[in-house]
């Protein structure tokens, strides 16, 4: 029988279990480290699901957003607001997409959603390509083109989308061939899917293709852009110029935000898009904090030097370590794939040894830290993780 304290707190309003989570309660942070409220320090290649791109609570844009907040909050969108004005302006020029027009939204989820209906309002067609191991988001159109059934409820399975592998042109090009397709939406550095590649034949024969056969060519830059590969796009190593480019998480260090550059192609039409709190004056205010700091600290650099090294380091403890079976990624978005279930190897990253790492997968790890990631904490992250596959039993001999 329940206690009267437990017949209470039954009736309790209580946050909606959607992860399993870490008995860490994270209060603080700076850079590429936070702290719990019993003042445990952690390091963090993380980064929030790769949302920390400026590093935790960086002064630039702590002032900014507050000086921000005490003068204007939030202004709805049926009056100028120049902040998103110069935000675009910022954009274009740091992206090498001055030519495009930015859409502001608040979550990568919205805009895979809206840059899906801008294509398919342009060509007006209904069916989508997207790869195989792909994730877009969880709301309506964004979880479709996601390859996941668990997390794609009946209501969304409207048989729109056709899922294909990575780096094989042909199945793409006969798909393409029917003529029908709205859209392909690609990520160029998958992240769910375990951080992998797309090559450069792939992405550009991909893009000859979609100019034929009259379809639209979406990068989901929402995880692997934003200066995290080294570049300020991912698509931007492979010499390809999408139609519509799609970005959220580090472009507001945490602030939720999103957008959808858009190329001059489209022609807005009012009515057809819209939204409540995209491009809110703190939501642009975080976003040029960002490209501040971006620019005054050589971050898109740092994440292609430091990633570099990275990688490099991980190969080497590989030839080493049994229970690395492979490295791949570029910048700071890299996946080591083990032989060992990766939730185990981050649980013990945590607990035992205070790091914080995101996986994929069954198998995959994956590093998402800050832009600001120095080769010291490379080097500490390696120490620590060296100490946890120790502690796993040695792989069998075949």
């Amino acid at each position: 029988m329940a206690t009267a304290w437990e017949k209470i707190t039954e009736d309790i309003m209580k946050p909606f279990d959607v992860y399993p989570l870490y008995n860490v309660n994270i209060v603080s942070g700076k850079g590429c480290k936070v702290w719990d409220d019993k003042g445990q320090e952690y390091l963090d290649l993380y980064g929030g699901h790769a949302v920390i791109s400026i590093g935790h609570c960086h002064p630039h844009y702590v002032k900014k957003l507050t000086d921000q907040l005490n003068k204007l909050g939030f202004y709805s969108n049926s009056v100028i607001n120049k902040l998103q004005v110069e935000l675009a302006e910022r954009l274009g020029k740091i992206s090498g997409y001055e030519d495009y027009q930015l859409f502001l939204i608040n979550s990568g989820a919205e805009a895979n959603e809206n840059a899906l209906k801008l294509a398919s309002f342009k060509n007006g067609r209904k069916r989508v390509l997207a790869l195989d191991k792909s994730f877009h988001g969880r709301t309506s159109l964004a979880v479709e083109v996601t390859d996941n059934k668990k997390i794609v409820a009946p209501v969304n399975d409207n048989s729109h989308v056709t899922f294909l592998p990575i780096n094989d042109l042909e199945p793409w090009e006969k798909e393409l061939a029917k003529g029908d397709v709205c859209a392909c939406i690609i990520e160029c550095i998958q992240g769910v899917g375990g951080c992998n590649v797309v090559s450069k034949e792939f992405a550009q024969g991909l893009a000859k293709a979609c100019k034929k056969y009259g379809t639209f060519l979406i990068c989901d830059e929402i995880q692997c852009g934003y200066g995290r590969s080294g570049k300020f796009f991912a698509h931007q190593w492979l010499d390809i110029r999408p139609d519509l480019i799609t970005v959220a998480k580090g472009i507001g260090n945490g602030f939720p935000m999103a957008g959808v550059l858009i190329s001059p192609e489209f022609k807005p039409t009012y009515g057809q898009l819209g939204t409540t709190f995209g491009g809110n004056h703190l939501a642009c205010t975080a976003a040029l904090a960002v490209l501040d700091v971006f620019e005054q600290e050589h971050l898109v650099d740092n994440a292609n030097t430091v990633g570099t090294y990275l990688i490099e380091q991980l190969k080497e403890l590989q030839k080493t370590e049994p229970h690395i079976k492979d490295v791949r990624g570029r910048g700071l978005m890299v996946g080591a794939e083990l032989d060992i279930p990766q939730g185990e190897v981050r649980k013990h990253l945590i607990y035992d040894q205070h790091c914080f790492t995101g996986g994929a997968g069954t198998n995959v790890l994956r590093i998402l830290p800050p832009l600001v990631l120095t080769k010291s904490d490379v080097d500490d992250f390696l120490y620590r993780l060296k100490k946890v596959l120790a502690g796993f039993p040695a792989p069998a001999k075949e």
